[in-house]
């Protein structure tokens, strides 16, 4: 039995058992990643995809993920290789690309526009150590890396990856304790903590979802965007103001089909609100 320090849970993990994300494990009392190198998803992106609008526009990124994810979403897309039935039980249907092989596949997409890989589809911070050891050799390559992130894990984490991310993308997934802590089984403040913390050292931009009924109030995203304005120690002397925010579309998925797509009038007038606090508000699939 051991602790796993990857996110607030702290999973007790017992030998040759998973964690609640069904991607760290126990071996010989060390909790370590049960999906290093074990690939669900590889695509060449465009970058606004992921979505990162003001780093590199308009250049492709070879984008990988594993499986596992530590929160609950019941929306997400990704469902399969996250927290679904399948997504638990689909070890088997992985291919293992170990740090070197997955560089070498993303030096040669730069002819096709590739400028470097993104770790995203599942939450990519449960298989930390992965993504740190592939993006340590990316760099000596001259190659940039890239992280679609939930946000939800510890300082600790985030610091044995900063050093070779040279941007990201973290959920800002709503700004109530009761949304995270009751829907997406998540922790808020984590998340707050960790967006902190890596704003002041790469590239970050945010993502709201706005789901109909949980966090798409004016009053919500008001406090939210206010929270982002105010962030302090960012470099190259930008402003909290100038992190961008993408504000984007709720469509039904997974076990969240009891609710509308959202309205598209109201996330253009959310994105209206943000703009009142923030230089830089991008909507997204509307």
């Amino acid at each position: 039995m051991a602790k796993c320090n990857v996110c607030f849970r702290h999973c007790e993990i017992a030998d040759g058992q998973l964690g609640f994300c069904g991607a760290r494990t126990c071996k010989n009392g060390t909790v370590a990643a049960d999906n290093y190198g074990l690939i669900t998803s590889l695509a060449l992106d465009p970058i606004e995809k992921k979505p990162l609008h003001r780093f590199h526009p308009g250049a492709n990124i070879l984008s990988v993920g594993s499986y596992g994810c530590n929160l609950r979403c019941p929306f997400c897309q990704n469902y399969s290789i996250s927290w679904s039935e399948h997504a638990l039980n689909c070890k088997s249907q992985t291919e293992y690309i170990s740090p070197d092989d997955l560089v070498k596949a993303a030096l040669s997409c730069r002819n096709r526009g590739n400028i470097g890989l993104a770790f995203t589809y599942n939450e990519p911070l449960i298989g930390y150590e992965y993504v740190r050891d592939t993006a340590k050799i990316a760099h000596e390559y001259g190659l940039v890396n890239v992280l679609v992130s939930n946000g939800t894990a510890e300082l600790s984490v985030l610091e044995e990856i900063l050093p070779y991310i040279d941007a990201m993308n973290i959920d800002l997934k709503g700004f109530t304790d009761r949304y995270y802590r009751d829907v997406l089984k998540g922790s808020r403040q984590m998340v707050m903590e960790f967006i902190q913390e890596a704003v002041k050292r790469c590239h970050v931009e945010l993502t709201t979802l706005i789901v109909p009924g949980e966090n798409d109030t004016v009053d919500e995203i008001r406090s939210l965007s206010h929270w982002i304005a105010c962030l302090e120690g960012l470099p190259h002397g930008d402003k909290g103001r100038d992190i961008p925010l993408h504000i984007t579309r709720f469509f039904p998925r997974f076990h969240m089909l009891d609710r509308k797509p959202t309205d598209v009038s109201l996330v253009y007038r959310l994105a209206d609100v943000a703009r009142a606090q923030l230089r830089y508000v991008f909507v997204g699939n509307c």
